[in-house]
Order: C-alpha cells, then sequence, then structure tokens
C-alpha cells in the first residue's frame, strides 16, 4: 500500500510540475500532427528538435490564450550561400493549425520571428524550417491554453472598425550597415475568427483577418507572411532586415479577407541611425 501511495504521488507531481519526460514529447505521432505534416510535407523527412537550425520559445502555460507569444529564434545567419528560406508556425489542435508561413530571402539577415498567437487547446506548437537545400528542420513546445480562437474580442465592433488598418513600423536601436537590423510592425486589426459569440445576438460574426504581409526594403524582399486569424487581435511581427549604407525604405503592405491594403513605410539611412545611436 505503501508503494502504491509512493507511486500515485510521484505520478502527480510529474504531471502538476511538468517532468521533463513529458516536456521531451513532441507529440511526432499523434493524428492531428501526422495529417498537417502530409498536407504540408507529404514524406519529406523531418529533422526532429533540430535546435541548432531553429528554436521555438512560447511560454509552457500561457496568461491569456488570446494573446500567446511566441519567438522563433533562427540559428544561422542568412546569407545566399545558405538560408531559411521558408518557416512555419504550426499549432496542432488550433481550428487552423497551419497559423502562418513565411518566405524569407537572404536580405533578412537573421530569420528571427516574433508574433502573438491564439491558441484553441492544450497543444504541441512546432517551428517548422525548410532550408534552400531543401532539407527541413522542426523544434516542438508544448503549450497550455485554452479558449484563445473563441474568445470575444479585446475591443467592441465600433471601435477595432474606427482603427482599422492603422499601421505602424519602427526600427528599433542602433542600426549599422550590412548588420541585421531588428523592426516591428504593428497593424490595428480585429482578427476576427468567426468562432467567437456574439452575447446578445448568439451569432458568430463572418471570419475578417490580416490574409499576407510584405515587408521589402529598398525595393528588395525581406519577407512575406500567409496569415490567418490564428494570428492575434492587431497584429504585431518583429523580424530583422539588412540595411545599407546607401539607406532606403523599409515598406509593410498588408492586405485582409475583405482585400482591404494597408501600408506602412520608413526611410532608413543607416548611417543617420548609427550617428545618433552614439550621441
Amino acid at each position: 500500500m505503501l508503494l502504491l501511495t509512493r507511486m500515485l504521488l510521484t505520478a502527480f507531481f510529474t504531471v502538476s510540475l511538468g517532468a521533463p519526460a513529458l516536456a521531451a514529447d513532441d507529440g511526432a505521432d499523434n493524428e492531428r500532427w501526422q495529417s498537417i505534416r502530409k498536407s504540408l510535407f507529404a514524406d519529406r523527412p523531418i529533422a526532429q528538435n533540430a535546435t541548432d537550425i531553429v528554436e521555438l520559445e512560447a511560454p509552457i502555460r500561457a496568461a491569456d490564450a488570446a494573446v500567446v507569444p511566441m519567438a522563433i529564434r533562427a540559428k544561422l545567419p542568412q546569407t545566399p550561400e545558405r538560408y531559411i528560406r521558408k518557416l512555419w508556425l504550426v499549432i496542432d489542435k488550433n481550428p487552423s493549425p497551419v497559423g502562418v508561413a513565411f518566405t524569407l530571402t537572404p536580405g533578412s539577415g537573421l530569420a528571427d520571428i516574433e508574433t502573438r498567437v491564439r491558441v484553441e487547446e492544450y497543444t504541441h506548437a512546432r517551428a517548422i524550417a525548410e532550408l534552400n537545400d531543401g532539407s527541413l528542420h522542426m523544434h516542438t513546445r508544448f503549450v497550455k491554453a485554452s479558449g484563445g480562437c473563441s474568445a470575444p474580442a479585446g475591443k467592441d465592433a465600433e471601435a477595432a472598425l474606427a482603427n482599422l488598418g492603422k499601421t505602424k513600423l519602427r526600427v528599433e536601436g542602433p542600426v549599422k550597415p550590412g548588420e541585421p537590423a531588428l523592426a516591428q510592425l504593428m497593424v490595428s486589426h480585429p482578427q476576427t475568427s468567426g468562432l467567437a459569440i456574439d452575447q446578445l445576438t448568439r451569432l458568430a460574426p463572418a471570419p475578417y483577418f490580416v490574409r499576407s504581409i510584405a515587408i521589402s526594403y529598398a525595393g528588395k524582399p525581406v519577407l512575406t507572411a500567409d496569415v490567418d486569424f490564428t494570428i492575434s487581435e492587431n497584429p504585431s511581427l518583429r523580424f530583422h532586415f539588412v540595411p545599407t549604407a546607401a539607406g532606403g525604405e523599409l515598406k509593410a503592405e498588408i492586405v485582409d479577407t475583405k482585400d482591404r491594403r494597408f501600408t506602412a513605410a520608413i526611410d532608413v539611412n543607416a548611417r543617420q541611425y548609427a550617428e545618433s545611436a552614439v550621441r
């Protein structure tokens, strides 16, 4: 009896505190992931837990399932010879599991991406990188969150529509020619999932969300993103680009599911940014 009690206590604390064995589970065999994997990659091999190439940062337990911060960290620089050309953020148990797919170029300098997502139930989340040689590399995290996709909007519909499409693009920190610089894009948009029931009408509004983002610098592509309502209300995207000594325009073009188009642009003079940073 004493042995049984010890075994039960061990099992309880393993589940409660998150034992290494649970953390190591990448959900590779679950049916949902296998279906997603087949639709995206057929039978192509994927290197598992490839933290030498890509790493996913996500909270173990989210404070707010409708706004879960996630970051994809690349472990190699973007060079013409070897670079990450595509990144997928997959959330297995979300209604739309392929939350966002990024296409990148060497012009990003570093394939690090930060954003905020909705998570509908306890699930594995995956960052999958495809290199320019066609190889696939994945890192998986388990996230405890629920109800994010079906949660009501943070603002009422009128307030959300009043600010619809307002965008802000900024460069963070000092900028040096030829070195990856960090930038952030913010877009005011309700990102309506179509899953949140109105408490008065008992009806769900039609889905309405940003569907694509294109970032360019000095007229050349940096990255594009195919997006859906998995991205949280008022999308935020942190990314990198490589400024030149000659400077140029950093531009974001956003399109939503009603084909409304929004843009934001700033002139980036690398010398000016570098000089102002040391004053």
